[in-house]
């Protein structure tokens, strides 16, 4: 059986096809659309070609988007391409395609994919982590996705960040409009942000990532702030959810050592005399959101 995954990237949009392995049998990436009607044609041409590219006549479509649909509206809400927002997203793509498709926050699918087969594979509880341009999470338990009552489950970017120091109040503004969010200040942006502040120096996270690999010292103080940080807001997922393992994600999950110093930090904030909880990053990449798209039907699909 073919599944084919389509991820909605803020800049691509890409798909794949796999077959029952997980082996990707075809792939094939447009530019991001923003216009609506385009873009539900435009997926439709994509998922066709991909299908014809792999062979497949009979096939599923699991879409990964950001936000996620209003389970009571049926409308997509909180993404960040606004565009999607106010749109029956699953709805319309279903009614061109001509088949049922199913949709899932990006995040949600980051993790769906690192625990079925990638870092946590295995894993009774993985909490998949996206720290890239904003921050997301994903849960999935004994190998199935969870994305709660409200389909906001893994929102974890958007509550305070934990146990603020007297600098850290009130906090960046969010764009969700919010003070102090996580996403404030572990997202890419808000680590770029906060090197500027501390340091008067404006540049970009991987700018920062280098010269920290290179010896400067502000980098290095700039990424010791943001391990903290993020390990402070993770103690709150691991006090809560006490997962087996926690797979990092992102832009920012490219920093060469990030897990273990996160890791490291995670123990004084939580809420146990023994931190069993592992720290890891991704075993698929790019190619997560993806994957965990396709995965979103079950083996047993037809």
């Amino acid at each position: 059986m073919i599944r084919i995954g389509v991820d909605m990237g803020g800049t691509k949009i890409e798909a794949a096809a796999l077959d029952a392995s997980g082996a990707i049998r075809a792939r094939r990436r447009i530019a991001s659309i923003r216009d609506y009607s385009t873009l539900i044609e435009s997926i439709r041409t994509l998922i066709r070609e991909t299908a014809a590219e792999a062979g497949a006549e009979r096939f599923t479509v699991g879409i990964g988007h950001p936000g996620s649909i209003n389970p009571r509206t049926g409308l997509v809400r909180n993404a960040n391409s606004s565009h999607l927002n106010g749109k029956p997203l699953d709805r319309d793509l279903s009614d061109a395609l001509g088949q049922g498709v199913r949709c899932a926050n990006d995040a949600n699918c980051f993790a769906l994919s690192e625990a079925r087969d990638g870092a946590g594979a295995g894993a009774r509880c993985v909490f998949g982590v996206i720290i890239g341009t904003g921050v997301g999470g994903g849960i999935v338990m004994n190998g199935q996705l969870y994305e709660g009552n409200g389909l906001i489950a893994g929102e974890w970017g958007h509550t305070g960040l934990p146990r603020p120091g007297a600098e850290e109040v009130p906090g960046p503004q969010c764009g969700c409009g919010r003070l102090g969010c996580v996403e404030s200040w572990c997202s890419g942006p808000a680590l770029a942000a906060d090197h500027a502040r501390v340091t008067g120096e404006t540049l970009k996270a991987d700018e920062i990532a280098a010269r920290a690999a290179s010896g400067d010292e502000a980098a290095i103080a700039t990424f010791a702030r943001h391990a903290d940080r993020l390990a402070r807001s993770l103690s709150t997922i691991v006090n809560v959810l006490d997962p087996d393992i926690v797979v990092l994600g992102g832009g920012l999950s490219n920093v060469p050592g990030i897990d273990r110093e996160v890791e490291a930090r995670l123990a004084p904030h939580v809420f146990s005399d023994e931190m069993r909880t592992r720290v890891v990053i991704n075993k698929h990449g790019d190619s997560s959101g993806v994957r965990g798209a396709a995965w979103l039907w079950p083996l047993e699909a037809r």
